[in-house]
């Protein structure tokens, strides 16, 4: 329940700080006093969007802070979700500076305003007189049906399936998609690479083939190099074999005469030993060269092959063709087992659709069975409120589709007279019997939600007499389960509660504020005489007063 408001530096409001009770409590105050001041300040705690008109001084910060006892309100799980301090006495604070930004807190810690209004759902129901709009509101509707059901959980649960079961609708949208693309491609990639795999390409194959048609292109030149080099090694006169056995053979003579001879007659025989083997692998060279026309073809054709397949791939060496091959190859797979991929993302499917659709005909079945109980409490109610005629009627029907909140379709007709047929509540209802419908629904709402406090400003607005009486006595009963504040013009509605604030107006020093105090039993006789008789207070006005006290 709201323990405590206090409001600084907002609109008409200086400094102000007011202690709230359970069970229910009055604000009255004369028109332009400031009710929506303090409603509007409120809100902003709770999480509405500000700006710098709200700042009655624009050179301070406006604080506005809300204390709310929720010990026995299970939020426990809503603190540890949102990694924040629980505390029994929680304070919501929100603060607006000068320059235009707003930061929000939950018990000293800041939040996101996303945050902040979640709480705010949970602790408090603001009900302004526009807000009786939302009786014509479908989900609105629902959520009344649905706190008698009791589906809060099983609706949750029906969310989070639907949200999986979306998510895996998309995913299979998805997947249906790109097999149609890859289907398209299918078959030239698997020409493609069907190609690159017949081509049987080798990671160094290119430049020994390069090579390779390099020699052989070059066959006659290198054939006489060759020849060349062989005549000069061999030749019996003046070839370098002769000539380097003789050298060897006149260092050896000497070698013995000192080291300087031998060390020299080494590195010579070091020299012949290479040269010996140079001399033979160009021997060898020679006698084995040879021309086959038919392979230098053959490595043509084959080198030109690679040329062709990068050029059509737009690359420059086999390796890079190697890897459009893995790539070509991993998208045939895809396609090819992309129907039992498919197959498996619709067992999914078919898996959370059975599972939320079983959820939402038992969601279906406990509104059905919730139906006549409101409807017999809803009438009930009404005809205390003076409209013993009124017929309510709610049409359910299970569909196909899904919603938000399962697969129903609502449907809310009311009939205000005997005899007359069911229409739509907005064009049946007037605005004081639409006030009067909303406190009924709210008051039955009240023995099954586990909302700590519900505001209503002025939904006794279209109403007066014996009926403003009888919808105090529901606030009252009201109050009973929760705490609840009711700002009200009329008297029969401010004698029932258990405390009385009054809004008003203080000149200080040609500085306007509004005040907010809580009236002593004299003081409420007072006020509540003057809601009666107006300003010039009679002794009749005053026993009246006294009398609705008692």
């Amino acid at each position: 329940m709201l323990t405590n408001l206090s409001i600084k530096n907002y609109a008409l409001i200086d400094n102000l700080s007011v202690n709230f009770k359970d069970k229910l409590s009055i604000i009255t105050g004369e028109t332009g006093a400031g009710k929506s001041i303090l409603l509007g300040a409120l809100g902003l705690a709770l999480g509405k969007r500000a700006d710098l008109s709200t700042l009655k001084n624009t050179e301070k910060k406006c604080i506005i802070e809300a204390e709310f006892s929720i010990l026995n309100y299970q939020l426990n799980s809503f603190f540890e979700e949102n990694e924040l301090d629980f505390e029994k006495e929680t304070i919501v604070r929100r603060e607006i500076l000068p320059n235009g930004k707003s930061r929000a807190f939950i018990n000293d810690t800041p939040v996101t305003l996303q945050v902040l209004q979640t709480l705010s759902e949970k602790l408090i129901d603001v009900h302004s007189q526009h807000q009786t709009q939302q009786l014509s509101n479908v989900s609105f509707q629902f959520e009344i049906i649905d706190a008698l059901a009791n589906n809060s959980a099983k609706i949750e649960s029906y969310k989070r399936g639907l949200r999986l079961y979306n998510g895996l609708v998309k995913e299979l949208e998805e997947l249906n998609k790109n097999q149609e693309l890859a289907k398209e491609q299918y078959e030239y990639n698997l020409y493609l690479f069907e190609e690159l795999k017949k081509a049987n390409l080798l990671e160094n194959e290119q430049s020994i083939i390069e090579k390779t048609l390099d020699k052989l292109n070059n066959i006659e030149d290198v054939k006489l190099n060759l020849l060349e080099a062989k005549s000069i090694a061999f030749n019996d006169e003046i070839g370098l074999k002769v000539l380097l056995n003789s050298i060897t053979a006149n260092l050896n003579k000497i070698s013995l005469y000192s080291d300087e001879y031998k060390e020299l007659y080494n590195r010579v025989l070091s020299l012949k030993i290479e040269f010996d083997d140079i001399a033979n692998e160009v021997e060898k060279a020679t006698e084995t060269l040879s021309f086959d026309a038919s392979e230098l073809t053959k490595l043509n054709e084959r080198l030109q092959l690679i040329y062709d397949l990068q050029k059509k791939h737009a690359v420059t060496s086999i390796s890079e063709l190697l890897v459009i091959q893995e790539e070509l190859s991993l998208k045939i797979t895809d396609v090819e087992n992309s129907t039992s991929i498919i197959s498996n993302k619709e067992e999914e499917v078919n898996n959370i659709a059975t599972k939320i659709n079983t959820l939402a005909q038992s969601i279906y079945k406990q509104r059905i069975k919730s139906i006549p109980i409101f409807i017999s409490k809803l009438e009930n109610i009404l005809a205390n409120l003076g409209m013993e005629n009124t017929r309510v009627q709610f049409n359910l029907a299970h569909t196909n589709h899904y919603f938000e909140n399962g697969k129903d379709e609502l449907q809310f007709l009311i009939s205000a007279n005997k005899g007359s047929s069911y229409g739509e509540l907005k064009k049946i209802a007037s605005g004081g019997e639409l006030s009067r419908i909303m406190l009924a629904v709210k008051s039955i709402l009240s023995e099954y939600s586990k909302l700590p406090t519900i505001i209503f400003d002025e939904i006794d607005a279209g109403v007066s007499g014996d009926i403003s009486q009888k919808m105090a006595e529901i606030m009252l009963q009201m109050s009973n389960n929760m705490q609840v504040i009711a700002i009200t013009h009329l008297p029969q509605i401010a004698a029932k509660g258990q405390q009385h604030y009054k809004v008003y107006k203080k000149d200080i020093t040609d500085n306007i504020t509004t005040k907010l105090s809580e009236l002593t039993d004299s003081e409420r006789i007072i006020e509540i005489a003057e809601m009666l008789g107006g300003k010039n207070i009679t002794n009749t006005a005053i026993e009246h007063a006294k009398q609705l006290l008692n």
